[in-house]
């Protein structure tokens, strides 16, 4: 790889070590056929460069706001110059929180399933030395001063700012969620992002949508203001690889005005493959129970995207026609990404995109939807961004 391959979409992706625990049973059917792939952790335990992230998002369209939690884990072997994890967080007006977690042996993930978590340090109030693992709620809410963990049906965590007098947490969250769809048709088998070559890891990096749409209950506290909700929609996805993209962008949207059923992810990027590299786009659309899917093996996908401000994307097969348009008057937030140096900002993201959707059957050419929405989440990152990039 060479050393201008920066870093990979997704503010969203992030790093550490794996403790091999048992994963719990799944608490049902429905919710084990959305189970995607490539949801468990990658890692095979060897010492070459490595990096694994999670993202989660929750968004309010009463507040009109959004919360996306950005994990990582670099290197987990432990004993090299990035080895560690992070904690960052994009929260309401696109105000910017990031705590690291250097030590990997607190770090955990689950290698069949989503599940992660990540503490500072071991709790006290344990009677004997416990490796990290997952926690009831209420024991985690009890005994972890300071970390994380997630599953597919649960998150929460604790995060201090160590610049503060106060010691107590600034950022505090718990909440349940109930997966609506994975990524592919609610009653099919779920599919890998990539496609199935995908299981042989000859992208760099490998991507996996784990949740295009949920919907979460409960509650966070930002900074001392406490948002509390119900059925707010949510998103979760994941990367993970050893070398990253040298320029990327994602657009992702599941709170559409007037259609609670809709669920956006779009993204493309120059990455490696086989050591040569390639630049692709996908879009994909979870629509009142169907799938709607624009990948490089199945459509004609093109994008013009600007180096901040502007999306557009339009993507077709012999069934369907995708059009895309994002656009933000804000500067956006800088956030951190895996690249050679270890994890630096690269990208830059706002959840408050303004997106238009349009969805046409083409043998009609008439819409199957229109919808629009100032809650989009938008994202560019990487190098080489000296124009309009146009695909």
């Amino acid at each position: 790889m060479q050393r201008g391959e920066t870093c990979l979409a997704k503010a969203s992706f992030l790093f550490v070590k794996i403790a091999m625990v048992s994963t719990p049973f799944l608490t049902s059917r429905s919710q084990s056929r959305r189970q995607t792939p490539h949801s468990g952790y990658h890692w095979g335990g060897d010492r070459q460069r490595f990096f694994e992230g999670w993202y989660y998002r929750v968004t309010l369209p009463q507040e009109r706001q959004s919360f996306a939690f950005m994990y990582s884990i670099e290197d987990p072997v432990g004993g090299q110059p990035h080895s560690g994890g992070a904690a960052q967080i994009l929260g309401p007006d696109d105000e910017y929180f990031c705590r690291t977690f250097p030590d990997v042996q607190q770090f955990w993930a689950w290698p069949n399933a989503l599940g992660l978590g990540h503490w500072t340090s071991s709790p006290k109030t344990f009677q004997k030395p416990q490796s990290p693992g997952y926690l009831e709620p209420d024991t985690f809410n009890t005994s972890i001063s300071e970390g994380y963990q997630g599953t597919a049906t649960q998150h929460q965590g604790k995060l201090a700012d160590p610049s503060r007098t106060n010691s107590s947490p600034t950022v505090q969250w718990s909440y349940q969620i109930q997966p609506i769809y994975g990524w592919g048709n609610p009653t099919s088998p779920q599919q890998s992002t990539a496609g199935w070559l995908s299981q042989f890891q000859i992208f760099e990096p490998g991507w996996q949508i784990l949740m295009a749409h949920g919907l979460a209950s409960g509650w966070i506290d930002w900074h001392g203001q406490r948002y509390e909700f119900q059925q707010a929609p949510a998103y979760a996805e994941k990367n993970w690889g050893g070398a990253f993209p040298q320029k990327w962008f994602w657009v992702n949207c599941n709170a559409f005005d007037g259609e609670p059923d809709l669920a956006l992810t779009a993204g493309g990027g120059r990455r490696s493959v086989l050591g040569q590299m390639e630049e692709v786009a996908m879009i994909g659309v979870h629509y009142r129970g169907k799938f709607y899917e624009f990948v490089p093996w199945n459509s004609q996908v093109k994008w013009a995207i600007a180096p901040w401000g502007s999306w557009k994307m339009i993507a077709k097969n012999s069934r369907y026609r995708a059009e895309l348009t994002a656009t933000c008057d804000r500067s956006g937030t800088p956030l951190r990404a895996p690249t050679l140096d270890g994890l630096t900002f690269c990208c830059r993201d706002t959840m408050t995109g303004q997106a238009t959707l349009t969805l046409y059957d083409q043998q009609s050419n008439l819409p199957i939807l229109n919808a629009t929405s100032s809650l989009a989440g938008l994202e560019v990152g990487g190098q080489h961004w000296n124009g309009v990039w146009v695909g």
